[in-house]
């Protein structure tokens, strides 16, 4: 499949790239050979192939959801840089919040 040099500009300004002259009819070549290949991908009989969303089994890797204990929270505050004692303090970032 052969794109014209419209194409290939169209293509570019969709994906907000400029090309020079010689990257347009660079891509145009290329991207006629994918489109090609793209084309010749249809002929294939795909008539017994079940659709899947993988290509490979995909498995549930979560770990168990098992209750466990805390983290102390004096221990957690020990690290951080400012606190009141029961809370992290943080840098208000929001005006009138």
């Amino acid at each position: 499949m052969t794109l014209s040099i419209d194409d290939v500009q169209k293509v570019a300004k969709l994906a907000r790239l400029k090309l020079t002259p010689e990257e347009e009819q660079q891509f145009a070549s290329q991207l006629g050979q994918i489109l090609d290949y793209v084309e010749m991908l249809g002929e294939v009989d795909t008539e017994k192939v079940e659709p899947m969303a993988h290509a490979a089994d995909v498995a549930n890797v979560f770990r168990a959801d098992d209750v466990q204990a805390s983290i102390d929270r004096e221990k957690t505050l020990l690290n951080a840089p400012k606190t009141d004692g029961k809370y992290f303090l943080v840098p208000q970032i929001l005006e009138g919040a």
